[in-house]
């Protein structure tokens, strides 16, 4: 009997297939999503160069875990930091997760913060 792929096999397919649509260059950059059991990670990339422009994680801080709360405080950190290095429009990538729960609060967190996408 063949066993299913798992959950993040098919969250990378999925991941795999946005990547191919998906692009970030230096005057617009991607802000790439990783959410694990403990923590939500988030950076902005610029493809063409290859490097992260920013990141930050939920890990940094010491109050919050992977939450929905967390989610909401990165995106306010992340759009501060991206403003600081004078970035404002990016492209979201949702890294293969459904746009619901943390990744909607980081999202919406992000927009309010002043970033564009």
């Amino acid at each position: 009997m063949l066993s299913r792929p798992g959950k993040n096999a098919t969250r990378q397919r999925v991941h795999d297939r946005i990547r191919k649509k998906l692009q970030g260059t230096a005057e617009r950059p991607r802000l790439n999503i990783y959410r694990s059991l403990n923590h939500i990670y988030v950076q902005v990339v610029d493809d063409l160069h290859g490097t992260t422009l920013v990141s930050a994680s939920s890990a940094e801080s010491k109050k919050n875990g992977g939450n929905v709360a967390a989610a909401k405080d990165l995106g306010k950190v992340i759009a501060e930091r991206a403003k600081a290095k004078g970035i404002t429009k990016v492209v979201f990538d949702r890294g293969g997760y459904i746009y619901h729960g943390r990744v909607k609060a980081l999202a919406d967190a992000a927009r309010e913060g002043g970033l564009q996408f």
